[in-house]
């Protein structure tokens, strides 16, 4: 009983401590789960870390870098997609510095653009220049410091750094390590690429969570079933990419009931994907019989690099849908929230303006570049997303983006709305809408298409499936179908790449 009341005590201080830093979070999670297993990575081989071990090889290299670093500086993390980036960035931290890490999908001109805009001080490219050291305590630094720099992944141009504040990277983890589980309770797979903020604050929420990860380094859709089957697991964490992958892989032959939760984020997750998994998950195991209760619970995050990663969910519990696509239904704490018009106004409810951020969350600015940071930010401290919204009594509905509005002939053609509807063909596994110039109209719609195996699709056939579905201004005008799509290193498709498949051929 005393050692139960010791730990609670020891949870509690960590929610009340109010000081606490990225460099001292793997310790004191440690303080009261020693030897529970923290991740399992797989890939070349397999290796297993508890939280002691972690905490561990986190003060060990902290305390090589602290003979090459002075608190403040940068250091790039270039190492490949793995835990050892996550300890690595932990480490950086530990020391007083600032990691800088990199997704192992960027292109070498990506890289070292981010070392060149960083000001690095250190490049580290392999684990083993990750020497180590004494294991002396963390740095002191301010929470309100920048711990880390993540850079966007640069769809839309060169990527901007984002400097994210110890205070907004573990902010959730402190009020989730009250959270009660049990050692062997479940198990969260995921496929997240740690180098992007979708990753790494999901192993900071899963560690404080208590809840062990099995870490997927390469994504692999046949390989994320096996190890959600064979390992029975309770939650998968991916973005809709890998659920359209999974699904195109034979989800549906899998025995995937021990899955009581699914996630995604990082994109907008289609509402009939969503749906497929949950009925693919259950909600509970029935004692003494075989049998499950069906459907599974599904969350959806919002959130972007310049918010820390998810600042809003939308969650579908077991049963029938009560949210409707696109609804925010909760923020997180000390996160606000609000629409407004083009001059900043809060828009009246059911009108379409910018979604705009405000807490600790939010970024601090983009390093080195003051005219992007006030581009992005208002002097009052709210982040303009580019997403378009409408207040619902309560909600937050997401529109689309800004860039994704097409202007044609005078009418606003949302690509997100398009594409939610091409979705729902069943022939069609994934739809991209951009807008391409038009002299008369100015833009007209265009649909890049992936289809499902084995199926085919004529264009003919198809715009008469839409034109039943949706205003004809809004139906594409010109599509290509394609095998794979361009994506960055979150999977999110590059849109800027797909106007060359419209461009007139050779004859």
């Amino acid at each position: 009983m005393n050692e139960r009341w010791d730990t609670v005590r020891t949870r509690l201080s960590l929610v009340k401590d109010a000081r606490l830093t990225l460099g001292d979070l793997l310790d004191r999670l440690a303080r009261f789960r020693p030897h529970r297993r923290l991740v399992t990575e797989l890939g070349p081989t397999e290796v297993t870390f508890t939280y002691t071990q972690a905490a561990e090889r986190c003060a060990q290299w902290s305390g090589a870098l602290r003979r090459v670093i002075d608190p403040g500086d940068r250091v790039v993390l270039a190492l490949a997609n793995g835990y050892s980036l996550f300890l690595a960035c932990m480490a950086v931290s530990r020391a007083g510095g600032i990691a800088v890490p990199v997704n192992s999908r960027m292109r070498s001109a990506e890289v070292d653009h981010i070392i060149a805009d960083s000001q690095a001080k250190l490049v580290v490219r392999s684990e083993g220049e990750l020497a180590e050291g004494d294991t002396s305590s963390a740095v002191p630094v301010d929470p309100d410091d920048v711990a880390a720099i993540f850079y966007s992944s640069g769809t839309t141009g060169r990527p901007l750094g984002a400097q994210l504040t110890h205070r907004s990277l573990i902010g959730m983890a402190r009020l989730l390590a009250l959270c009660p589980t049990r050692e062997g309770s479940g198990e969260a797979v995921s496929g997240l690429p740690v180098g992007h903020i979708s990753g790494f604050s999901m192993l900071i929420l899963m560690a404080g969570l208590g809840v062990p990860t099995c870490l997927l380094t390469t994504f692999n859709p046949v390989h994320a079933l096996d190890a959600i089957e064979q390992r029975r697991a309770t939650m998968f964490i991916g973005v809709p990419a890998m659920y359209r992958m999974m699904l195109n892989a034979g989800a549906e032959l899998r025995d995937l009931r021990s899955v009581r939760l699914w996630a995604s984020g990082a994109d907008v997750m289609p509402e009939e994907l969503a749906r497929r998994f949950q009925m693919l998950g259950a909600t509970a195991q029935l004692p003494f019989v075989n049998r499950t209760v069906p459907a599974a619970a599904f969350i959806e995050g919002y959130g972007m690099v310049e918010s820390a990663g998810a600042v809003a969910f939308r969650f579908a519990p077991p049963g029938p849908a009560f949210l409707s696509p696109g609804l925010l239904a909760m923020a997180r704490p000390g996160c606000k929230m609000r629409v407004v018009d083009n001059d900043g106004r809060p828009t009246r409810r059911g009108q379409v303006g910018e979604l705009a951020l405000r807490g600790r969350a939010v970024m601090r600015g983009y390093h080195g570049n003051p005219d992007a940071s006030r581009e992005a930010m208002t002097v009052d401290g709210w982040l303009r997303t580019g997403d378009l919204a409408r207040r619902r009594f309560g909600y937050v509905e997401l529109v689309g983006r800004q860039k994704d509005v097409i202007k044609h002939g005078g009418y606003s053609v949302y690509a997100a709305e398009v594409e939610r509807v091409l979705e729902e063909h069943p022939k069609i596994m994934e739809a991209v809408v951009i807008g391409l110039p038009d002299e008369l109209k100015g833009e007209v719609p265009a649909a890049v298409l992936r289809l499902r195996a084995n199926t085919s699709l004529g264009e003919e056939e198809l715009r008469g499936w839409l034109e039943i579905r949706m205003s004809d201004y809004k139906v594409p005008q010109a599509f290509r179908f394609v095998d794979d799509l361009p994506r960055s290193g979150t999977d999110k498709v590059r849109k800027s790449e797909l106007a060359a498949l419209f461009a007139p051929r050779a004859p």
